[in-house]
C-alpha cells in the first residue's frame, strides 16, 4: 500500500511541475512592457562583487563584530564534569 501511495505521489509531483514548466513561457520575456528600461548589463567583475565578495565581506564584519563585543565570563562557559577516578586499592 506504501509503494502504491509513492507511485501516486511522484507522479503527481512530476505531472505539476511538467506542467509549471510548461506554462511559464520563456518567449513572454522577450517583449518589453511599458516603462520598461532596463539599462545596462553587469561585467563579469561587477556581477562577482556584488553577489560574491559584498556578502562575504559582510558576514565577515558581522563575525568579526560578535567576536569583538563578545562579553561572556569565564562563568558561563560550558565546561565538562570532571571524570572521577578509579579508587580501586589492590
Amino acid at each position: 500500500m506504501d509503494k502504491k501511495n509513492a507511485l501516486r505521489a511522484g507522479a503527481l509531483a512530476a505531472g505539476t511541475a511538467l506542467m509549471m514548466l510548461l506554462m511559464s513561457s520563456p518567449a513572454a520575456a522577450v517583449a518589453r512592457d511599458d516603462g520598461d528600461d532596463p539599462g545596462q548589463g553587469l561585467s563579469v567583475i561587477e556581477t562577482l562583487g556584488l553577489f560574491v565578495v559584498a556578502p562575504l565581506a559582510i558576514f565577515a564584519v558581522i563575525v568579526g563584530l560578535v567576536m569583538v563585543l563578545d562579553r561572556s565570563s569565564e562563568d558561563h562557559l560550558v565546561k565538562a564534569k570532571p571524570k572521577a577516578k578509579a579508587t580501586a586499592k589492590a
